[in-house]
């Protein structure tokens, strides 16, 4: 009998043991590993919040959903010039302070008006010799913008089922109905 209840205890020792590491995890890491770019788990929030602010969850799936906010990161660390990688940082606390000292929240906490009315703030500024929000800022929300509407665009939700396409219609015909409000 005893030494059932001692293979028993080890066997929980040895599990928790396994499941330790998991429950260490540090807060401040990222969900994902990069290489050029050190972001934090807060940064990586910010990335995602601003992503979802671009293209919300309604009757399709939002960025958050599809893993954009993961997608511009990746894109960012393998793609962009080192110079670029920089400008994404600082650009990343620049936008952090102009959202506290505009609101005095975290764009997080902001609601759905305001964080649209931020953003478009920000896309409305074009001038480069402007003072209203850095270049780095300017530079953090393009590269955001930029790679959240490619990595949309070439999504397997909108490319299966946004976007009407046939690989190869290996075929003619001329009696070929249409629909009115075919997408292309």
């Amino acid at each position: 009998m005893h030494r059932r209840t001692a293979i028993r205890n080890l066997a929980l020792i040895i599990g928790g043991a396994a499941l330790l590491p998991a429950c260490m995890q540090e807060k401040g890491k990222p969900s994902i590993a990069l290489k050029n770019v050190d972001l934090n788990a807060d940064q990586e929030k910010l990335v995602g919040d601003i992503a979802e602010t671009i293209i919300p969850k309604t009757s399709t799936p939002g960025a958050k959903d599809l893993g954009l906010h993961l997608f511009v990161l990746k894109m960012l660390d393998d793609c962009y010039k080192k110079d670029d990688q920089q400008a994404f940082i600082t650009g990343a606390g620049q936008f952090t302070d102009a959202v506290s000292k505009k609101y005095d929240k975290l764009f997080a906490d902001l609601s759905a008006k305001q964080r649209e009315e931020m953003l478009l703030s920000i896309e409305a500024d074009k001038d480069p010799k402007s003072t209203t929000f850095p270049k780095e800022l300017k530079t953090f929300y393009g590269i955001i913008k930029g790679q959240t509407v490619n990595g949309y665009t070439n999504s397997k939700y909108f490319m299966t089922r946004q976007v009407v396409y046939e690989l190869v219609p290996g075929r003619y015909n001329a009696r070929f109905p249409y629909k009115q409000k075919q997408s292309a």
